[in-house]
């Protein structure tokens, strides 16, 4: 079994286009045909809008009209219930904060959003196909050679093999931006969590700018952890490294010029986020 580890953005999306299209150079360094793209949903009110309109409306009917599938997949609790990231944050009894804050003193909080929500979920779609330590899947994860020093940061899972197909086709972010304009598609957003506290300062900005609908999410989101973690005699996280709130620390961004794009970039194209 041979899967591409698909996160909406612009590496994952470049990798899917190449498999659906069965580019032989793409093939030939995952090791043969890719059977299926696999989009972990962390939930339709965590995961960006536009990166679920351009899965569900873009990569998912074009891809299948080549026979490609791209599957949704979500999280399931134990019990059975669906459960979205947002919905586990916003939980009244909950103690921990899975999402990458920053503690009062600027140190990261420790986050299991990416295992939960993205990895494990993957994992068990692998598992209920057929994977196991005997019939090990291989899974192409979306690093290009900007982002080499993240290969490594996980371990794989005895029923699993991670390949870095992009380093081997010696593909670049930008290299990555050129190919669904090659096949007629248009170029997917950034992808994440739209409250990802990992967000760049002028990314806040920019959503701050053209989302604001978002951004006070975001604000009110934040705000709610820090009531309930009063409650809990713990101290306030921040979705910034500036150690206030978010609406303080970020104002909005200047009006750009026609033809600019965003300066600065933040997402989890790779399907796996940062790890």
């Amino acid at each position: 079994m041979r899967v591409i580890s698909y996160g909406g953005g612009v590496q994952s999306t470049a990798m899917v286009i190449l498999a659906a299209t069965h580019n032989a150079e793409f093939e030939a360094a995952c090791g043969g045909t890719i059977d299926a793209a696999l989009f972990s949903n962390v939930g339709d009110d965590s995961e960006h809008p536009a990166t679920l309109d351009y899965v569900r409306n873009v990569m998912q009917p074009w891809a299948a009209e080549r026979g490609f599938p791209v599957e949704v997949l979500e999280k399931v609790r134990r019990d059975g219930r669906k459960e979205t990231l947002l919905q586990h944050l916003s939980r009244p009894e909950s103690r921990s904060v899975p999402i990458p804050v920053r503690m009062s003193n600027g140190a990261p909080g420790r986050r299991r959003c990416t295992v939960d929500y993205k990895i494990k979920v993957i994992h068990k779609w692998l598992k209920a196909n057929g994977a196991s330590k005997d019939n090990v899947a291989t899974v192409a994860i979306g690093i290009s050679t900007d982002e080499f020093q993240r290969i490594g940061r996980a371990n794989d899972a005895p029923f699993e093999k991670r390949i870095y197909p992009l380093i081997t086709l010696d593909m670049a972010r930008h290299h990555c931006h050129n190919v669904p304009s090659q096949h007629g598609l248009p170029a997917p957003g950034k992808s994440s969590c739209y409250f990802c506290p990992f967000h760049r300062p002028a990314t806040w900005s920019e959503m701050r700018r053209d989302e604001p609908d978002l951004f006070w999410k975001s604000v009110e989101l934040e705000k709610m952890l820090n009531v309930r973690r009063k409650k809990l005699d713990k101290d306030n996280v921040w979705f910034t490294r500036f150690n206030k709130p978010l609406d303080e620390a970020i104002g909005e961004a200047q009006t750009q010029l026609p033809g600019f794009e965003s300066i600065e970039e933040s997402g989890c194209d790779s399907g796996h986020c940062f790890t």
